[in-house]
């Protein structure tokens, strides 16, 4: 997992990982927590919710970008910093409607989707987890857990926020090794809406005018 934040082509978000599986040691209240949220999200036909994605230095955030994100299964539509990001389950189609292009790839082994089930389940892969009790974020009680990796990744350590009542992650923070920080901050979250068919589909006839770009 090179970098559980990371801008890529047109400032998608993408989860790398990192081939390794050495001795961890997972908390058991930790991976508690994070089991149940996992099976929580993964009962559910589809997810929306409102995000702010935050970037900066030293452990402090100078910039701020608001998303959304539906999902339904190994599905999603993904909108932030001026782009929309389709997967269909088989495609990722980045949509810039500033520069009149669309880009179109098959997901690369080593990455994942922006989802929150890539949080909760990157544990199991090569990181030491911690439960450090409660906190208050934005107002919600939560419980923060700690993932530091086995072995040098990029990534100091990572702290997950989940509100226990629901079963829900609500706030991630990753700081780097070279001194930066992402933070994603999640909201609003609504489950099991009636969704339209295509909503995870592209459609080309509305991008006549587009570069479209295959890689």
């Amino acid at each position: 997992m090179k970098n559980i934040l990371k801008k890529i082509t047109l400032g998608i978000l993408v989860l790398g990982t990192a081939a390794s599986f050495s001795a961890q040691k997972i908390d058991a209240k930790a991976k508690t927590l994070l089991d149940a949220v996992s099976s929580n999200y993964k009962s559910k036909n589809n997810v929306y919710f409102k995000f702010v994605y935050g970037t900066g230095t030293n452990k402090k955030v100078t910039k701020t970008e608001p998303g959304i994100f539906y999902s339904a299964k190994d599905k999603y539509k993904l909108k932030i910093m001026g782009t929309e990001q389709i997967f269909d389950g088989n495609k990722i189609y980045s949509i810039s409607a500033e520069d009149q292009e669309v880009t179109v790839a098959k997901p690369n082994g080593d990455e994942q989707m922006f989802s929150p089930l890539t949080y909760i389940e990157e544990y199991k892969k090569g990181y030491n987890v911690k439960y450090l009790g409660k906190v208050t974020v934005n107002g919600v009680k939560a419980d923060k857990i700690k993932l530091i990796p086995v072995k040098n990744n990029g990534i100091q350590e990572v702290n997950l926020f989940v509100n226990d009542a629901k079963k829900q992650l609500i706030k991630l923070e990753q700081f780097s090794a070279d001194n930066s920080v992402s933070v994603i901050a999640i909201s609003d979250y609504k489950e099991n809406q009636a969704l339209s068919t295509t909503m995870f589909n592209f459609d080309k006839n509305q991008y006549k005018n587009y570069l479209v770009t295959e890689l």
